[in-house]
């Protein structure tokens, strides 16, 4: 169960003050001291020849989140040209985002022109890139598919898995095939390109040995073009959300590959640097969905179970939901003073608020498809329900506006534990304002 006095970094508190500022719940709260420990940590990656750690931005987008990530000299991996854009907005520059996407947008010659950094996906969007830039010299980087990957709570590293992005059943990045059989580099010698970087990514909760027998391969692709000037080791390091679950140890994991990339120097006179791409190491324990208890029902016999309903749900955190994710819950009491904070307990299924069966906030580990019970301090309606490790693929990554239901609000506690808002609750207008009004007639 979890500590009924406090979450991962809220108290009973706390979480009213982020609730009274964000003008009631739910809300997204984040921890400025938990970020910065997590960007810390990853700064301190091991590395041969030099590091450059990029925020997998689709974590959680926030401006103020990538702000502060950029004021400790963190780089930024966007999936999208959107992302591109809404990183350049808040403020970071161009030379410091690199791109990695399913879909090359198609004003990337504009965003090359501005300083963004596009690593090729696929064969096509190579023969595109290299069309756009022929005999320029251009530099681009090369996203290698290694033949295996590793995410989540699958065990293969050839399956599919919702949290996997190597192997041979996932289509992101350029088959490992073909660079060894030539075909990627009569590309781009037909185009005269530069291959600066290679970049392989392999899931999300990657197991660290995966990971680090992954590295290591990549560093053959290297060697391919002895123009490339970094190694991109992407990210999906493991986080221990609950209790008993492991975290990815950064320096252990990080040695052997610093020894490695030591023996490529050696051998073939050229010292990498290493960029790393973490999104869930950074954010996910340094946010937490912050819900209302706003109705409690029971069935009997049977199966029958004690149902939390919450003011929030899919809609806030999908992953449950989506993957069978867990999360660690806290209650505390609607008065928001820790001296209420009782100590009876209850099993109960915790739920959300949208008409749909699948809104379900405990799930079976790994079973998005059935539900199960959580022993947390008894709550009654209006009790305050927190759910941390949500700040990494929870606000990013939402239902939003599923039943009309706004967009939720930002919160961010500083170091001090002063809640600040740093995204406004959304307006029901706004969630239809693109609609377009036609003709009665057409009725």
């Amino acid at each position: 169960m979890a500590n009924p006095e406090k979450s991962a970094f809220l108290t009973s508190e706390t979480a009213a003050a982020c609730i009274d500022i964000a003008g009631g719940s739910p809300l997204y709260a984040y921890s400025l001291e938990k970020l910065e420990q997590a960007a810390d940590a990853c700064l301190a990656f091991p590395n041969a020849y030099g590091l450059t750690v990029r925020y997998a931005m689709k974590a959680c987008p926030n401006s103020s989140i990538l702000k502060f990530f950029n004021s400790k000299n963190i780089h930024i991996d966007a999936s999208s040209g959107y992302e591109v854009k809404r990183a350049m907005s808040a403020g970071i520059p161009a030379e410091n985002i690199s791109l990695s996407t399913q879909e090359l947008p198609a004003d990337f010659v504009d965003l090359v022109k501005m300083g963004i950094k596009v690593n090729a996906c696929s064969v096509s969007q190579l023969e595109r890139f290299g069309q756009a830039f022929e005999g320029t010299g251009q530099k681009v980087g090369i996203r290698v598919n290694p033949g295996v990957g590793s995410g989540g709570f699958s065990k293969s590293t050839t399956a599919f898995s919702k949290t996997n992005v190597g192997g041979p059943s996932s289509s992101f990045g350029i088959w490992h095939a073909l660079v060894d059989d030539g075909t990627v580099p009569a590309v781009v010698e037909k185009y005269g390109l530069t291959v600066e970087r290679i970049h392989t990514h392999i899931g999300s909760g990657s197991e660290p040995s995966i990971w680090q027998q992954v590295a290591v391969k990549s560093l053959s692709f290297c060697k391919v073009w002895d123009t490339v000037e970094a190694l991109n080791l992407g990210g999906g390091y493991k986080v221990g959300r609950n209790e008993g679950e492991p975290t990815t140890d950064l320096q252990e994991i990080g040695k052997p590959v610093t020894e490695a990339f030591k023996e490529f120097a050696a051998e073939n006179g050229r010292e990498l640097k290493l960029e790393i791409e973490p999104g869930t190491y950074l954010v996910a324990m340094g946010g937490a969905l912050v819900s209302t208890v706003q109705d409690k029902v029971f069935t009997t016999g049977e199966g029958s179970h004690t149902f939390l309903k919450l003011d929030s749900g899919m809609t806030d955190v999908l992953r449950p939901s989506l993957y069978g994710a867990i999360h660690p819950i806290t209650v505390f009491p609607g008065s928001g003073k820790t001296e209420d904070v009782g100590s009876d307990t209850e099993d109960v299924v915790v739920v959300g608020h949208c008409c749909e069966s699948g809104d379900l906030m405990t799930p079976k580990p790994g079973e998005p498809e059935d539900l199960s019970e959580r022993t947390l301090r008894k709550a009654e309606i209006g009790d305050i329900l927190v759910m941390d490790g949500s700040g990494a693929y929870c606000a990013g990554m939402s239902t939003k506006n599923y039943n009309s239901f706004p967009e939720a609000p930002e919160v961010l506690v500083d170091r001090e534990g002063k809640a600040h808002l740093i995204r406004q609750r959304q307006p029901l207008e706004q969630v239809y304002q693109n609609e377009v009004t036609i003709s009665d007639s057409v009725f």
